[in-house]
């Protein structure tokens, strides 16, 4: 699909500029995964005691309705990611952001909407409606589009720089619910959603039309920054479809792996307080776990991410989930001070080696023609699995008094896909030399 006002050489020709393009698309990617704060867990949980409040809902009857608004949301991120291959990353990137800041300032009205409506259920009609749009537009597009457009920019460097980028995101994530509180402390949380929406869905546009590019061949560049002869390009795996890449058993044990962990951290971080508490600690012990984990996961992700260009992945998907297996059973024993060392340090290193994995495993096997629809299924997954994670340990909870037996089955799964990836064959399209 051609759009003129989308041409790649409008406004003006990045073949022009006295430096390599790629690191202005390496800012726009990483400002991308930034702008998707409203669509994250960490972002819209900072605003639930103000809903609560305006809405008229129960805890419960929110957390019901963003339950079912991210699992609706997970089922169309594959038809997504389909659109990205057809339309391209600079208008799915300007698209997606602006349709995010519309359900921003959709759910910053939603009371008065409710109100006008009269209707009982409106509240939680209207706020269901609101999170599948955050979250289908935020977690899911937004967050995809943005980490499949750097792909083609990069080949020999390319888990090099999306490790980096994975630095600085991880940063902004981490800053960003004291940013939302202090906005909602000083301004009120529908004026905070309000300055939310003029950066995600007014700025950022602007800046995705004006800077971002598909990829270096639609400008006369070659990946990397190698001259501008296209037989300098390094070279790729061959492309498969969805259809096709469903028939290979590599699909399903790295979707698996990845949305394992989305089920299991988005279970420890929804419920971590109660699960600190069942085994004698605090809540300041709890938040404070966050800290060294993050410090694991960064150091992890750079070292991984210095080297990977080099390597095949079948070692760090392996390392990966003995990673998230210790982690489990440093959760069994979190009573103990080794246990809880062991959580932080295994969740903490297995979630920088995720980070690694899930920005390259789909383009290295599959190729990058269709890396939208194959990676948005990654994406409707681990969406998917990171919405029943919580409601899974809470059933475990309920039914058995204790969190363990969800742990338990966490470390059965883990222990099957850890098999599997020792004996599956992992063989990569692509030639490492072609890569290092």
């Amino acid at each position: 699909m051609s759009i003129r006002l989308f041409h790649p050489k409008v406004p003006f020709n990045p073949a022009r500029t006295p430096f390599f393009y790629g690191w202005v698309i390496w800012l726009l990617s990483t400002l991308g995964f930034l702008m998707s704060v409203p669509g994250q867990t960490m972002g819209m949980a900072v605003f639930t005691d103000p809903f609560i409040e305006a809405f008229g809902l129960t805890r419960t009857e929110l957390s019901l309705a963003y339950l079912f608004g991210t699992v609706s949301s997970s089922f169309f991120l594959t038809t997504a990611g389909r659109w990205f291959d057809r339309l391209g990353g600079r208008l799915m990137v300007t698209a997606s952001s602006i349709a995010l800041g519309a359900m921003v300032v959709f759910i910053s009205v939603t009371d008065q909407l409710a109100h006008l409506l009269g209707i009982g259920f409106a509240p939680f009609a209207l706020i269901f409606i609101g999170y599948f749009g955050v979250r289908f537009f935020g977690q899911g597009v937004l967050t995809s589009c943005s980490r499949n457009v750097l792909m083609p920019w990069f080949v020999r460097r390319r888990g090099l720089v999306a490790g980096v980028r994975g630095v600085f995101v991880s940063i902004g994530f981490s800053l960003a619910p004291l940013v939302l509180a202090w906005l909602i402390a000083v301004f009120g949380w529908r004026e905070a959603l309000w300055v939310l929406a003029a950066i995600v869905g007014l700025i950022f546009p602007v800046l995705t039309y004006l800077f971002l590019r598909d990829s270096p061949a639609s400008v006369g560049l070659v990946a990397d920054g190698d001259g501008s002869d296209a037989k300098a390009a390094p070279q790729e795996a061959p492309s498969k479809t969805l259809q096709e890449a469903r028939r290979s058993p590599i699909l399903w044990l790295y979707t698996s792996s990845l949305a394992i962990h989305a089920l299991f951290g988005t279970a420890l971080t929804f419920h971590v307080v109660s699960i600190f508490s069942e085994a004698g600690r605090d809540a300041s012990e709890a938040f404070g776990y966050f800290l060294p984990a993050a410090v694991f996961s960064t150091s992890v992700n750079l070292l991984a991410s210095s080297v990977v260009d080099r390597y095949p992945l079948k070692p760090f998907l392996l390392f990966m989930l003995m990673a998230f297996t210790l982690g489990a059973v440093g959760l069994l024993n979190l009573e103990r001070t080794w246990g809880y060392w062991m959580l932080a340090a295994g969740f903490g290193a297995g979630g920088g080696l995720w980070g690694v994995i899930s920005n390259l495993a789909f383009i290295r096997f599959f190729g990058p023609n269709h890396l939208g629809e194959v990676s948005g299924f990654n994406t409707s997954v681990t969406v998917f699995a990171s919405a029943i994670g919580p409601a899974a340990f809470s059933l475990a909870l309920d039914i058995f008094g204790a969190y363990y037996a969800a742990v338990y089955a966490c470390i059965v799964v883990l222990i099957i896909l850890l098999v599997a990836a020792l004996c599956l064959d992992q063989s990569e399209p692509a030639a490492l030399a072609d890569r290092a």
